[in-house]
């Protein structure tokens, strides 16, 4: 089953901050890194193409290329260093290698920004603190520990109210807020974090052979899909792509906050029960939604059986893509294939000549599900309904 809410408040918007020029400061970070490689940008026909992020720096996950820049820029603030100038070895020396190590960072997560905070505290020397929601996977915890350098503990609260006590620690014990999301009064992480991110778009659109007519973006918080979006407005100023949001049907705030049409966030209300556990929050980032509220199309909402089907699509094509992942493709071969979504897909003006980015933001981050997704015969040749 899918839904789609249409946006009743699009309108044109700049966001220079996520420019090519103003991000330059991002990609000369990410370079520096010894683990850094362009991810594969793979075509599966139709005009579809799939930006690979389970191949990112070994982590399986998109989310270290935000975490690591903002991680970078809060350390070159408390250690007043201009972080135009400054070089991984500067850290890496004495007398700053001495502060740095003493430095203790926290975040909350479903799984894949706490693997890049994770991996980025292990390449810098610092200490994080990682707290995840009541339901996490064991494996997700432990894929964060192998990583880097976490303390990491699953909590028995849901994520946003795990968000909410993280806050409260952070000020308690004197440690970095690293979060992933924004709220009135803490914008500045967030948006490093989400400017690190632009770094796929950018390397996507070098590598496609025609402006993507269609992106498609998945939304837990939303500041990956704001930043994408924010990127490409940059980059087609004239005539954008046209930007949807994708998200589980039990917690869809992007959705629902579209379905509701008065241009404010809401956070969902549904189960918060999902297989997507990466896009399993209720609350909107501020800094994501005054992106996408001006220039989304809409949104839309998926049940799990969609994302099932995108698992085994990209499976098919040589892709190994998680939950979250995967969701888009299935979203997409829905729409294109099965004639239950033909008005949906002509609300999103999807025609035979669309060229349409989607990206695979992790790998198997559940290995075992994975293996019983990808085991199951395909229901509806047609596409998931």
């Amino acid at each position: 089953m899918i839904e789609f809410a249409a946006n009743q408040h699009q309108h044109h918007i700049s966001v220079p901050d996520f420019s090519f020029d103003r991000t330059t400061d991002v990609r000369r970070l990410h370079r520096m890194l010894s683990a850094y490689a362009e991810t594969p940008l793979v075509h599966l026909g139709q005009g579809i193409y799939v930006k690979d992020e389970s191949k990112r720096f070994g982590i399986k996950a998109f989310k270290g290329l935000g975490g690591i820049y903002a991680m970078f820029r809060i350390i070159c603030q408390v250690l007043n260093l201009n972080p135009a100038e400054t070089t991984f070895d500067t850290l890496l020396e004495s007398p700053y290698h001495d502060h740095i190590r003493q430095m203790e960072f926290v975040t909350t997560t479903d799984g894949n920004h706490g693997k890049g905070v994770s991996w980025a505290a292990g390449i810098l020397g610092c200490k994080s603190h990682v707290y995840m929601p009541k339901g996490t996977v064991e494996v997700r915890a432990q894929a964060i520990r192998d990583v880097g350098n976490a303390e990491v503990t699953i909590t028995e609260m849901r994520y946003d109210d795990c968000v909410a006590w993280t806050r409260e620690l952070a000020k308690e014990k004197g440690w970095h807020l690293i979060q992933d999301t924004s709220w009135p009064g803490y914008e500045e992480v967030p948006l490093w974090i989400m400017q690190g991110y632009t770094t796929l778009f950018y390397e996507a659109i070098s590598q496609m052979k025609a402006k993507p007519t269609h992106i498609f973006l998945q939304a837990g918080v939303g500041a990956m899909a704001g930043a994408i979006a924010a990127a490409a407005l940059e980059t087609y100023p004239a005539h954008p792509p046209i930007i949807a949001t994708v998200e589980p049907k039990e917690v869809a705030c992007f959705f629902e906050s579209f379905e509701r049409a008065d241009g404010l966030p809401h956070p969902a209300t549904g189960s918060c029960q999902t297989i997507m556990a990466g896009l399993n929050c209720a609350v909107p980032c501020t800094l994501a939604w005054d992106i996408l509220s001006g220039c989304a199309v809409g949104g839309l909402a998926c049940d799990d059986e969609v994302t099932c089907h995108g698992i085994r699509l990209l499976h098919k094509a040589g892709i190994t893509a998680g939950e979250s992942g995967a969701v888009t493709a299935g979203l997409v071969d829905a729409l294109l294939c099965n004639p239950t979504y033909k008005e949906m897909k002509h609300q999103l003006r999807l025609t035979d000549d669309a060229v349409i980015l989607l990206i695979n933001t992790e790998g198997d981050t559940d290995p075992e599900n994975y293996q019983r997704i990808i085991a199951e015969a395909d229901h509806d040749e047609t596409g998931a309904d």
